[in-house]
């Protein structure tokens, strides 16, 4: 229904907090200089689908979360990303509303099964974070970046250590997003949030939700 855009354990090297702040922001700065945020999928599109294991390791297929209702879909950068982890501990505070309407609700990282356990545990979920090596399904979803050489010393230096996290040597990420695909597989909602700070409250896509569950019960 609308689109905004807003805009990613670190391996072997101890993560400095201040270097990566400053990683993301200019992570933040690139993206939105290089309008990567307006070649995504939006809202009429129809969605991927996909195929992957989650924290534990177990398969999710989207169609077959599609046959109960709605799909909400977050792409989720890493737990060295402050804000896209409190993103995700929002959205859990609504899980329970999102699942009254009838949806479902997964997370998908770039990060390897074992990160994105890790991450799943320390923010106390509820939802599955879906593991997307190298960024396949965030590509379809237009939503994957290839961070260039200078941001890579940057985020080397902030101790971010990208291949080890992710389990390939792409250094590429996703945009921090969000979609809602309704029951037909097409993208009724997207929001592109280079800067994820200021990405619009979780609570905001109760409304998409409701009108979904309203459509399928006329």
């Amino acid at each position: 229904m609308k689109k905004r855009e807003n805009t990613p354990s670190a391996g072997s090297t101890k993560l400095n907090s201040r270097d990566a702040r400053d990683a993301i922001r200019s992570a933040t700065e690139y993206l939105i200089a290089t309008r990567q945020a307006e070649r995504t999928l939006m809202a009429g599109n129809h969605a991927p689908s996909f195929r992957l294991r989650d924290q534990n390791c177990v398969e999710v297929v989207s169609d077959t979360l599609l046959r109960r209702g709605a799909l909400l879909v977050t792409f989720y950068t890493g737990m060295w990303c402050q804000a896209c982890s409190r993103d995700l501990q929002a959205f859990e505070s609504h899980r329970d509303k999102v699942e009254a309407l009838g949806a479902s609700l997964v997370s998908i990282s770039q990060q390897t099964v074992e990160e994105n356990a890790k991450a799943h545990t320390q923010l106390k979920l509820g939802f599955p974070i879906l593991c997307d090596r190298g960024g396949r399904i965030a590509q379809q979803y237009g939503v994957r970046w290839s961070i260039p050489e200078l941001l890579r010393e940057i985020h080397r230096k902030s101790g971010i250590n990208l291949p080890a996290l992710n389990g390939d040597e792409s250094w590429t990420l996703p945009i921090p997003s969000r979609f809602i695909v309704d029951k037909a597989g097409l993208i009724a909602y997207s929001e592109i949030n280079p800067g994820q700070s200021g990405s619009s409250p979780p609570r905001d896509v109760l409304p998409v939700l409701e009108h979904l569950r309203q459509l399928r019960a006329a």
